[in-house]
């Protein structure tokens, strides 16, 4: 079953007025300040590859479905749901309002998995492990770890911002928020070998 989620966020959430989450084209210099004149959006340079609009990145406070796909779940459906990190709203005056933003979908998930009283929460990425010192020649796998043990590592710069920080950050949070649960970081490819032989980073 697929749900389409609305995610709350806090209309003060310090990311409203600390635009970082790039979205559509690239634009040249001159075309994202053309566009910043005509209309209250803001534009930043990406990586070097161009401008693009940013929007907020706010971090979820409640799932709107959580009682729908609860009942999913325990019917045993397998539920699709935050997708994209889900459909940012507001409370105002007793409604829901839409807003201009964009979820992490590692933490609308982790928000999820924690509201479901799930005891594992398993983040796919693109690698069977995360890492310290990645890409260099003393790279090393991460197999379990503790959540301190993680909060250095972080401290320590260890893990890219917008990649794998996110998923790092978003399994701390769970585990923190689960009385003895862990968060694993693998690839899609690598599940199997985690399920059967709990290859993987597994946080705890």
């Amino acid at each position: 079953a697929s749900v389409v989620t609305q995610v709350i966020v806090d209309k003060e959430d310090p990311a409203f007025t600390n635009l970082s989450k790039p979205i559509g084209p690239f634009y040249t210099e001159e075309e994202a300040k053309e566009q910043m004149a005509k209309t209250d959006a803001t534009f930043k340079e990406d990586a070097g590859r161009g401008w693009r609009k940013v929007v907020a990145s706010p971090k979820p406070v409640a799932i709107k479905e959580l009682d729908a796909i609860s009942s999913l779940v325990n019917a045993g459906h397998v539920v699709v749901a935050t997708g994209g990190g889900g459909v940012p709203v507001i409370e105002e005056d007793g409604q829901l309002k839409g807003v201009e933003a964009v979820i992490d979908k590692d933490f609308a998930s982790q928000k999820l998995a924690n509201d479901l009283g799930a005891d594992l929460f398993i983040v796919l990425t693109g690698v069977d492990y995360a890492y310290v010192n990645y890409n260099k020649p003393d790279q090393k796998k991460l197999e379990t770890v503790s959540v301190d043990e993680m909060k250095e590592y972080i401290k320590e710069n260890q893990f890219a911002p917008g990649s794998m920080l996110p998923k790092v950050e978003a399994a701390i949070q769970f585990v923190e928020n689960t009385q003895g649960g862990q968060a694993v970081i693998t690839s899609l490819e690598n599940l199997k070998a985690f399920i059967e032989d709990g290859a993987a980073t597994i946080i705890q």
